[in-house]
């Protein structure tokens, strides 16, 4: 009979490239302005990679602080999971790009691809293999470079996106501890999959000049469709994992949602009837940074002594696909 463990977070990092594109500056770029820019979406600043960093730069720098963080070494890790929609190149997975960065070889490593959600999916597969016994500590990224994926003459949508990489151990818990994961829940409604897409790059569309100059590479959204579905999915995501563990949004000290737009997270915290003052809220600093958003807050959150040793979290997304999900966890 294999030995049931319980997983926990045992650290945490993040980077952001150095280079600050602000609404200002955007507002030079297309047609828009920091009002409105600010006052719908809640964002002032984004950080862009520079042309030569990838998506496994940011990851490694994220990955090196939280293992860190974590009070171990590199050789400690049995397994990289990355949430990423904007790796390096379609293949291979950015997972193993960042795994021999690392110096590390011949465990699993892998990308998982779920939009927003990537990191939250990553965590809850990880949290299988430590429970069971299977790996005893998961590096578990969320790394994104979408601005080079973005299409700068759309002004509903290039204004939305940061680059950035947010960076986890999920570790196995000693009997001592009180850190640790509760539940997690993920899904996915593939019949709005078209609603959120990267239409060209894939076999569905190979690379072609006509493809690249109607920018069928860049990302594709219908923002106002996806606003009630990102609310009621996290929402959703959120409720079972409460009622399973016969818990409420009292018994809650943060919350986490995948910072997408202030409005979202807002209406979210409302219909959730949770205090405000327990939401993390970092969207006016990173912008969207899609499956980084969650570990990036998380990381200064903790850091900035926010959130400490003992609180209780609660951690939602959603995304492309459309994917869904939560994490609880006492940290």
């Amino acid at each position: 009979m294999i030995e049931k463990y319980f997983a926990k977070i045992k650290g945490t990092g993040r980077y952001v490239p150095e280079k600050i594109l602000t609404n200002f500056d955007l507002e030079k770029m297309v047609d828009t302005s920091d009002e409105w820019i600010r006052t719908r979406t809640g964002m002032s600043e984004r950080h862009i990679a520079s042309e030569s960093q990838a998506a496994s730069d940011l990851a490694y720098e994220a990955a090196l602080k939280a293992i860190e963080d974590a009070n171990i070494k590199n050789k400690d890790i049995d397994m990289i999971i990355c949430g990423t929609i904007s790796g390096d190149h379609p293949f291979p997975s950015t997972a193993c790009i960042l795994q021999k960065k690392l110096g590390l070889k011949n465990f699993p490593a892998f990308d998982v691809s779920a939009g927003c959600t990537g990191w939250i999916y990553g965590a809850n597969i990880a949290k299988q293999y430590v429970e069971n016994g299977l790996a005893k500590n998961v590096l578990v990224i969320g790394v994104e470079i979408l601005t080079k994926i973005t299409n700068y003459q759309d002004r509903n949508t290039c204004v939305l996106f940061g680059d950035g990489a947010g960076a986890t151990i999920i570790s196995r818990a000693e009997p001592k501890d009180i850190s640790r994961f509760i539940d997690t829940e993920i899904s996915a409604d593939g019949s709005h999959y078209d609603l959120l897409v990267q239409h060209a790059g894939g076999s569905r569309m190979p690379a072609s000049q006509k493809t690249v100059e109607k920018n069928l590479h860049t990302v594709y959204m219908e923002g106002n469709k996806i606003f009630k579905l990102a609310i009621r999915s996290m929402y959703n995501a959120c409720d079972i994992v409460l009622k399973r563990n016969n818990m409420d949004v009292k018994s809650i000290d943060w919350l986490i949602t995948h910072q997408a737009n202030l409005r979202i997270i807002q209406a979210l915290g409302k219909k959730l009837k949770i205090d405000e003052n327990k939401v993390i809220v970092n969207i006016e600093k990173y912008a969207n940074t899609s499956a980084a958003t969650i570990p990036i807050a998380l990381d200064e959150a903790i850091r900035n002594n926010v959130i400490r040793h003992g609180d209780i979290v609660l951690l939602a997304s959603f995304g492309a696909g459309l994917t869904s999900g939560s994490l609880l966890l006492r940290l």
